[in-house]
């Protein structure tokens, strides 16, 4: 992994970002920068989806589906005469 110098190694930035994700730096941050757009008046969403991380179902997705079990079904004889 190249990272510059003055970052430190690897794993303490790592290790850093880790930390901050668990301790809510990160939530902090967005929060913070999302109230100051909205203040601004400077908010634009564009959302975009990428099939590549974008997964559905897999009966969705034509899966292969087990095939119903046949149920044997006894035809039993009937009592009454058969009509003509």
């Amino acid at each position: 992994m190249h990272l510059p110098e003055r970052y430190g190694s690897w794993k303490g930035a790592y290790n850093r970002l880790r930390n901050w994700a668990i301790d809510g730096t990160w939530e902090r941050v967005f929060t913070t920068l999302l109230a100051q757009a909205d203040a601004e008046e400077d908010l634009d969403w564009v959302v975009a989806v990428d099939s590549t991380i974008v997964r559905a179902h897999q009966h969705a997705a034509g899966a292969r589906k087990k095939e119903a079990r046949r149920v044997s079904r006894t035809i039993m004889p009937s009592d009454a005469p058969a009509e003509d």
